[in-house]
């Protein structure tokens, strides 16, 4: 089932001076527990998309058709937590804004996740790891149906960056999550997405999507050893605009 139906999207900047089009024939369909990643080259316009999607920024053009209704978790490049708030009021946060005082489900997601013993630490004493887990479970809390990641590993070295993501995929798939995510990483997206979306260089427009099929699907950091990984890395490769 389409939870989410996207026909011709289109984004244009305006300048007094000039006109500039981002985003032109974007069209693409989501199933509900999909786990979809998008690609392209630097500045082509794949956070703009997302920003659409998610109504943080007004489409040009172009219809975005939700076909029920779902409430929407954005995750982003930074953990964003308040330095002054425990873990766990950093993850009541979107509880207390929309006046829900039912904490249980973070309590148990704290718990199932390992942040148990650091429900009343502060993030300046957590690493860049957990403190992304502590971002995941604050966006869980208010129970999305949909997830939208913006790059949300970049700010994070290599090593942990591998562990992360396992995590967050094991979370997103128990928690049965549908999910976007936008990233650089050719490697990431193959390793955590269903499928894998293509943009062109600006004004973006889909090039491709690329049905990801790992033998023995597990972990992202298993699925790089299957043997279709290269495969499908030097696939996307030549199909990204490298400008």
């Amino acid at each position: 089932m389409n939870i989410l139906e996207i026909k011709n999207l289109k984004k244009i900047y305006h300048t007094p001076k000039i006109e500039t089009l981002a985003v032109k024939n974007f069209s693409f369909n989501l199933k509900e527990g999909e786990f979809v990643a998008i690609v392209g080259p630097s500045g082509c316009g794949k956070s703009t998309i997302l920003n659409m999607i998610g109504s943080l920024d007004n489409k040009s053009d172009g219809d975005i058709k939700f076909n029920k209704d779902i409430k929407i978790g954005y995750m982003l490049q930074q953990d964003a937590l308040f330095n002054w708030k425990t873990v766990l009021d950093n993850c009541l946060l979107g509880l207390e804004i929309k006046k829900i005082k039912d904490k249980n489900y973070v309590l148990n997601l704290l718990e199932k996740y390992g942040l148990k013993g650091f429900i009343n630490s502060y993030p300046t004493s957590l690493s860049g790891g957990m403190k992304q887990r502590v971002a995941l479970i604050r966006t869980l809390a208010t129970k999305p149906d949909l997830l939208l990641m913006d790059e949300p590993f970049s700010a994070l070295d290599y090593q942990t960056r591998l562990s992360i993501s396992d995590y967050v995929y094991r979370i997103i798939k128990e928690e049965h999550k549908t999910a976007i995510m936008v990233t650089h990483d050719i490697a990431e997206a193959i390793s955590m997405a269903d499928r894998v979306i293509i943009l062109s260089s600006r004004p973006s427009t889909i090039k491709r999507i690329v049905d990801i099929n790992l033998t023995d699907k597990k972990t992202p950091i298993d699925n790089r050893k299957t043997k279709e990984f290269p495969y499908y890395y030097e696939l996307i490769w030549k199909e990204i605009d490298h400008v």
